[in-house]
């Protein structure tokens, strides 16, 4: 089959429906309202469950319970919708449920507006509701990426009985790029027979709970859970270097479409010989902290300039990662405003030197 020209929401329904989701349950918010759309007819057509929900704390709790019988559910959202369904992810991840989330971000803070933003990255790598919990959080630049991760996002959800979020925003899902799910893997069939309230003729009961009033018992979930994220430390973490061999005297640092702007921006500067660079996060929990500090720490690394559609987020897990041995420089837009490669171009030979500096 060839590659299909789609746009990204409804490359993210179609991911979903490869990866083999079986219910969708969400409440419309611009940008991501055409998921919801392509779905409501899509999902019918392969057997699964489509709801709209009266509102993203109802979807969301509709999710908790699904998870729980055993189906692979997943629901989207954008920013204030991801915000009412932060009670639920903590509930879901403290049962130990697979379920994936997918925010399409939008500006604020408030209602904002409905262009590109990057300003949920704290919420969604800090844990967007209470308690002692973390979701695996993937961030793509490309559409064909976002299939990838999407359909991959199911299996580690499976893999982990944990949450996993996909984190995009507004030109993701409303650009169109040409698409190839045949090479797509699609995950195994979930096996939930030791955990789903399936019926327990046959069986003793599976109970699926959140509240545990013994501290001592409610202490040992937390380890059990804080086990489950170093181990997703030691097997997910994910990210790309782009023009880092050998290591350039100016590293940017950036994600998910942001990256996009940042590769043309380098492009132009090595053509004017700059020595520049990229390191960009996928995994943005668990942060890729070790991998960028081997490339950040090699001597030939003079300064590292960190770009988002925020006004700083991934900046605060970049000046961690660096622990101080390099100058950390920032450049953020904001309000659905998209840095150009010229702005970044300016920044860059700021930071060279004489405008065309850093020729190696």
């Amino acid at each position: 089959m060839p590659k299909k020209l789609m746009k990204g929401n409804e490359a993210l329904g179609e991911a979903a429906i490869v990866a083999g989701a079986q219910a969708y349950f969400c409440y419309p918010i611009t940008p991501q309202t055409e998921i919801a759309e392509y779905l409501a007819k899509r999902m019918p057509e392969v057997g699964g469950v489509f709801v709209q929900a009266e509102s993203e704390l109802a979807a969301s709790q509709m999710i908790f319970g699904a998870a729980a019988a055993g189906a692979r559910v997943f629901t989207t959202s954008s920013s204030p919708g991801i915000s009412l369904m932060g009670e639920a992810m903590s509930y879901i991840t403290a049962a130990e449920l697979p379920a994936v989330f997918i925010n399409i971000m939008r500006c604020g803070p408030g209602l904002g507006g409905i262009l590109p933003s990057q300003g949920d990255y704290l919420q969604a790598v800090k844990g967007a509701g209470h308690g002692d919990y973390k979701l695996l959080v993937l961030a793509p630049s490309t559409i064909q990426e976002a299939v990838d991760l999407t359909i991959e996002a199911f299996r580690l959800a499976d893999k982990y009985r944990n949450p996993v979020m996909i984190i995009g925003d507004g030109l993701i899902g409303q650009m169109m790029e040409p698409v190839d799910f045949e090479s797509c893997t699609k995950p195994p069939r979930l096996d939930c027979s030791a955990w789903a309230t399936t019926g327990c003729a046959g069986r003793e009961p599976h109970i699926v709970k959140t509240l545990f009033l013994d501290p001592n018992v409610l202490e040992e979930r937390n380890r059990t859970l804080k086990a489950k994220y170093e181990r997703m430390t030691r097997e997910e973490i994910r990210f790309e270097t782009y023009c880092c061999d050998p290591p350039p005297d100016l590293l940017f640092a950036a994600y998910g479409t942001t990256a996009r702007v940042v590769r043309t921006a380098v492009d132009h500067l090595r053509e004017e010989g700059a020595s520049v660079g990229m390191f960009r996060p996928i995994s943005v929990y668990p942060f890729p902290d070790d991998a960028l500090r081997q490339v950040a720490h090699h001597p030939a690394v003079r300064n590292v300039l960190v770009v988002e559609m925020s006004m700083g987020q991934m900046l605060e897990d970049v000046q961690s990662a660096l622990q101080g041995r390099r100058p950390l420089h920032f450049y953020g837009r904001g309000g659905g405003n998209v840095p150009a490669p010229e702005e970044l171009i300016d920044e860059a030979r700021k930071l060279l030197g004489n405008g065309h500096g850093g020729k190696r």
